[in-house]
């Protein structure tokens, strides 16, 4: 039995035009989101507000409302980076958003990733020293991007920056690899709903002892970097400084740094 004309698979000519037709309105939404990016940075500076815009916490929800909608061929990593560069644009022109990036020994990998997170709109520069990416996150508008290195514990120094937090996990897809570096700025960490807190400790415990002393209090808990006799530990969920089960856990020395959304497709 022949099949309807209107089951008939259409042309390539018929998709090339239909695509064509897409990328057009596609342009024409583009441009008005961008208006509009515009616009709120202008009732911003009216209404006096000059402080940095960057809402993690915000983001995540935006991209898991995204990933939770039904889709017949749009996988996450292309609904994802399509995304990161909207916000990342938007963000670009309410103030001056800048990016610093410190490598460790694979500043090509470190590159690639912040990109990834914060899209090509705010500028960037690579930077020789941890000491530099952090002081650069401390400037207005600043983010710095740290690469997770055997030789170096930058991130023990964030215990005594209260206000300079981590806040970003890179990359944000397990499929795009394991984490390789932390994003830092002076923001509000808030929950998302799926969230890891990075916590440190100087505990000369075995790792293990100290996951299991976290664990007798329902927290679970793994290594995430361990250098200078201080460890890093990811706590699965959202912590708050003050909480009285990582008050009990081992070390004299230790606090929380900060919280990231954990990756996407987990």
């Amino acid at each position: 039995m022949g099949s309807d004309a209107g089951d008939a698979t259409p042309s390539l000519d018929e998709v090339r035009w239909r695509i064509d037709a897409i990328d057009g309105e596609l342009l024409a939404l583009l441009d008005e989101r961008a208006g509009l990016a515009r616009a709120v940075a202008a009732a911003k500076a009216a209404a006096g507000d000059t402080g940095f815009g960057l809402r993690p916490g915000r983001e995540a929800l935006i991209i898991r409302k995204l990933l939770s909608t039904p889709r017949t061929a749009a996988g996450d990593a292309l609904v994802i980076r399509i995304w990161r560069e909207l916000m990342s644009d938007s963000l670009a022109r309410q103030g001056p958003y800048h990016l610093t990036v410190w490598g460790g020994r694979d500043p090509a990998r470190a590159v690639e990733l912040t990109r990834l997170r914060f899209g090509v709109a705010p500028p960037m520069r690579v930077v020789a020293s941890d000491k530099e990416a952090l002081a650069a996150a401390k400037t207005p508008w600043g983010v710095g991007v740290l690469a997770l290195a055997p030789d170096s514990a930058w991130w023990a120094r964030l215990l005594a920056e209260p206000r300079l937090k981590i806040f970003a996990a890179l990359p944000c897809l397990e499929r795009w690899g394991p984490q390789a570096a932390f994003a830092v700025a002076e923001v509000e960490v808030e929950p998302t709903g799926g969230d890891q807190t990075f916590w440190v400790t100087d505990s000369p415990k075995a790792v293990d002892a100290i996951v299991e002393a976290l664990a007798v209090d329902g927290v679970a808990a793994e290594l995430v970097a361990e250098a200078g006799g201080l460890k890093l530990f990811s706590l699965l969920g959202f912590y708050q400084a003050g909480d009285e089960r990582l008050a009990r856990a081992p070390g004299h020395l230790t606090g929380v740094i900060g919280a990231a959304p954990t990756p996407f497709d987990v």
